[in-house]
């Protein structure tokens, strides 16, 4: 009975107008705030942003400018032991290279030693995908079932159903060229520059993203059931002697993990740990490299670089962003003078109109 009445009553009314209400906010009467663009601010802000785009880049620039590196063409030197690699056969066989150099001038404060690899695709989709999150953080480390669910293969268990810690072609391909460094302060006497293998991840990568399984006192026994990659030469527990950089929490190894956009980069491998006589950095003189070549390049036509250098506010050697802040600051100053001259001009045309 009520619904009759309310029906009743709209059918007396007439049709509902669907219109918005008529308020001022609905009807879009509310008074609202204009941008009017004078030549004085347009002009002040195009001088502004110029100028601020010029003091980063120029800035940029000095700063790349100042930043000493050295870099050696190891494949290159070491042709013997690429050719070695070559052939599958060879692959247990060690085979070491010594790359002598020299430092010219002092390298001042700390320093880095970097791994480079040219040609080497990293950023293919299958290679970035073929990873499995969970194990790294400890968890499902001798699970064959929910390896072989993840992205990881063909790298993720053997022909008889043993899995794989880690799993995927991103762990399995882990760089593994060991490189020690020598200095020469006479032509007689040999001292090996001490570098710091840990310190070296980012601290999300070493404290939040990757996690040894339990038990973590003993990792010989938290990977059991389960087998290195086939292309490792040691088991993940045996990554180093320090029992704190082993496993899944080795640096080498967080670092090889994330990986790189671009197929040419460059990954640190070590920082020179600053104790006599390299309190003050790397004295200039006579050095070597003593290079353990386990890592194949001829198979994709690869290259691999060494790289000491230094670092600065603005990172390594790298005149890109410079040199764009600089032109984009040139640009925008230019056409800031084109405008006040157009402006002037104008402005001069005007008074006289108005004078007559």
């Amino acid at each position: 009975m009520k619904k009759k009445k309310k029906e009743e009553e709209l059918k007396e009314k007439g049709p509902v107008s669907k219109c918005p209400d008529n308020t001022a906010f609905k009807q879009q009467r509310v008074p609202a705030w204009r941008l009017t663009l004078s030549a004085k601010a347009v002009l002040s802000s195009f001088f502004l942003i110029g100028a601020f785009c010029l003091a980063v880049g120029i800035s940029w620039i000095v700063a790349t400018v100042n930043v000493k590196e050295i870099s050696i063409n190891y494949s290159n030197a070491c042709t013997i032991c690429s050719e070695l690699r070559q052939n599958s056969s060879n692959s247990e066989k060690p085979c070491n290279c010594i790359v002598n150099f020299t430092v010219p001038e002092e390298l001042q404060g700390d320093v880095f030693l970097y791994y480079g690899l040219n040609n080497f695709f990293q950023n293919h989709r299958r290679y970035v995908i073929s990873r499995y999150d969970t194990q790294l953080l400890g968890r499902n480390v001798t699970t064959s079932e929910t390896i072989s669910k993840s992205y990881c293969a063909p790298f993720s268990t053997y022909n008889n159903g043993t899995p794989m810690a880690p799993c995927g072609a991103i762990a399995n391909s882990l760089f593994n060229d060991t490189i020690t460094f020598y200095y020469y302060p006479t032509a007689t006497t040999k001292i090996q520059v001490p570098l710091l293998r840990t310190g070296n991840t980012w601290w999300s990568d070493k404290n939040i993203k990757f996690k040894n399984p339990q038990p973590r006192n003993n990792l010989v026994q938290a990977f059991a059931g389960s087998v290195r990659p086939p292309y490792w030469q040691k088991p993940p527990y045996l990554l180093d002697s320090d029992p704190y950089n082993n496993g899944y929490e080795n640096d080498d190894f967080i670092i090889w993990m994330r990986v790189a956009a671009f197929p040419n980069f460059r990954k640190l491998y070590r920082r020179l740990s600053r104790i006599q006589p390299f309190t003050n950095g790397l004295p200039a003189g006579n050095y070597s490299y003593s290079i353990d070549y386990n890592f194949p390049v001829s198979k994709f036509n690869g290259q691999k670089y060494l790289y000491l250098t230094t670092l600065t506010w603005c990172g390594g050697k790298n005149l890109f962003l410079g040199i764009a802040y600089t032109v984009t600051g040139a640009v925008v100053v230019l056409v800031a003078v084109a405008m006040l001259a157009v402006h002037l001009k104008k402005k001069k045309k005007k008074s006289r109109y108005s004078t007559q």
